[in-house]
């Protein structure tokens, strides 16, 4: 067991030109099995860049990035993502699809083409059902995700990145767009997946007091740096809106 299931290292990104500088530009950060952690930021400071970094969808050109111990590359790539499910802003479902088939697309990452070609087996779409009713969409499992509500879609999502197994679930910005109960909602499920199963959570959130509300840790991020690595329970006394 490593002391930390992630450990960033001088992350840099390219040079962009819009901004003056690379997005993320330095970043050093650790977070430890268990966490549940927030990135926050106002935009362009590099939350969702880190985020995504995270699971190879950005590329670094300086650090290191290391999961579970193995450092991020080319050829540990494939083996690190199964650690890991990732909860995309807007939840990133498949609207003609139903909640259960868009549930099933997350075995997708760890399946062969041969075995997707033969469909999904009575054992994917069992586990399927019952991560929806975890969710509390056992009715809704036959609904396609466009009659769902912005909540339940993103519950759905959650449902998705979970029939892995993963270890770490990324969030990013999950309660975008939606109302103040399904806001409440999304963020109950993450914190119970949190406090229930242990899992280490990061997500990328704009709201101090739903942070403070939730989470254990803040990160806070400032043209492309750390300014801020600690407790949540203060934020609102030494930051303004980020």
């Amino acid at each position: 067991m490593h002391d930390y299931v992630i450990e960033c290292q001088n992350l840099e990104t390219a040079y962009a030109a819009s901004l003056n500088r690379p997005i993320l530009n330095g970043i050093n950060c650790q977070i430890k099995q268990g966490e549940f952690v927030v990135l926050l930021g106002l935009n362009g400071a590099g939350k969702s860049t880190l985020l995504r970094s995270l699971v190879g969808l950005v590329p670094i050109e300086r650090g290191t990035i290391q999961i579970n111990g193995v450092t991020m590359n080319p050829r540990t790539l494939t083996a690190i993502r199964r650690d890991i499910g990732m909860l995309f802003q807007g939840g990133g479902l498949i609207r003609q699809l139903s909640a259960i088939d868009n549930v099933l697309c997350g075995c997708l990452g760890v399946r062969t083409t041969w075995q997707t070609l033969w469909g999904f087996g009575k054992r994917d779409r069992l586990l399927a059902l019952k991560l929806l009713e975890q969710m509390g969409l056992s009715e809704q499992a036959d609904q396609k995700t466009a009659q769902l509500s912005g909540g339940q879609q993103q519950r759905v999502a959650i449902a998705r990145a979970l029939i892995q197994s993963p270890q770490i679930l990324l969030a990013d910005e999950p309660i975008t767009g939606l109302d103040v109960i399904a806001s409440q909602q999304v963020m109950q499920t993450l914190a119970k997946l949190h406090s229930q199963q242990g899992m280490t959570i990061i997500s990328v959130l704009h709201d101090l007091r739903i942070a403070a509300e939730y989470a254990q840790r803040a990160i806070v991020l400032e043209a492309g740096r750390v300014v801020y690595d600690g407790p949540c329970n203060n934020l609102q006394a030494q930051f303004s809106q980020v």
